[in-house]
């Protein structure tokens, strides 16, 4: 079992663990938009994705990057007496830009005191090796992390998403990372439509057999004025009910390496943004029932992971 009392390898004990503080991210809205939207890819996005891009929108009133992190930080540093931040470029594609601009951007928040590390939200067919060089030499001074949005190792579900990429796109991505050092999270969604819990298990098999470094869970939450809304109102899409999520979450969790960083548990949607389900708001609650699930079980991340599956996937021939 994992040292840690939660059964799992949570980010907030790894940051302390490397800075002897209290870390707290910052989310950043740089305002870059994302190609799945744009008309590089598709004009929709995928169908659970609205006009936020599952950001903070503040770059909408013309906030700047320092602006941004500065406020937040204050805030943070009194609520949880954090002392050091990571600045944490959330919103749509954070590498969809020419090198230049995002090099302004990220050292803008950088540049702000007692900003230690820079964390990338983009999806994996949004980098290439300027990009990634550019993160590496950041990696000299400050804690880099890459997040891509996966959320599924079966490409007939990432297409009935709307992704616009394939698995293969996300393997590439993650080697092209890892061969700069750079630290990688894998974004993974459960009860996207039509998937079943056996299929978010092999998911959780292969990314447990690939170089990845951390973990991102999300329920799918309905938002209003997305394509799954539309799905959810006409009756041909289901959320996953807590307890059913809380199940498949433990289930994964047994099925990762005890040293993968879990980020997050849970999604947590804006409450003026939700349609569905309605235990969405109950962040709190849904995480405090994985705990206890996990110690009714006598359950821990790792318990059933096997080092000997460990293998790279380039394709999920028991997709539909």
């Amino acid at each position: 079992m994992t040292s840690n009392s939660k059964r799992y390898n949570d980010l907030n004990t790894y940051l302390r663990s490397l800075f002897a503080c209290r870390v707290q991210k910052i989310y950043i809205d740089a305002g870059l938009s994302c190609p799945n939207r744009d008309g590089t890819i598709s004009t929709g996005g995928c169908i659970y994705c609205n006009a936020n891009g599952s950001g903070t929108g503040a770059h909408r009133p013309g906030l700047s990057i320092t602006e941004q992190v500065r406020t937040v930080q204050r805030h943070m540093a009194r609520r949880y007496k954090a002392k050091k931040f990571i600045a944490y470029f959330q919103s749509f594609s954070n590498t969809y830009a020419p090198v230049k601009h995002l090099k302004t951007l990220y050292d803008d928040a950088l540049a702000v005191e007692d900003v230690v590390g820079l964390f990338i939200g983009t999806r994996p067919d949004c980098v290439d090796e300027p990009v990634l060089e550019l993160l590496h030499h950041y990696n000299e001074n400050y804690l880099v992390w890459i997040e891509y949005g996966l959320q599924s190792a079966h490409d007939a579900t990432l297409a009935r998403i709307n992704r616009g990429h394939d698995f293969k796109c996300f393997e590439k991505a993650v080697d092209m990372a890892k061969r700069r050092d750079i630290k990688v999270c894998a974004h993974v969604i459960l009860g996207l439509p039509n998937e079943t819990k056996q299929q978010m298990l092999e998911t959780a098999r292969i990314v447990s057999g690939m170089d990845i470094d951390g973990i991102k869970f999300h329920h799918l939450s309905v938002l209003k004025g997305t394509a799954l809304e539309q799905l959810y109102k006409s009756g041909s899409y289901h959320c996953l009910e807590q307890k059913e999520y809380i199940d498949i979450v433990c289930d994964f969790l047994e099925l990762l390496p005890e040293e993968m960083i879990i980020q997050r548990l849970t999604g947590d949607p804006h409450e003026d943004e939700l349609t569905a389900p309605p235990w969405s708001r109950r962040k709190s609650e849904t995480l405090g029932l994985i705990t206890r699930t996990l110690a009714a079980r006598d359950s821990w991340q790792g318990k059933n992971y096997q080092s000997t599956d460990k293998r790279k996937v380039t394709s999920t021939e028991n997709d539909e």
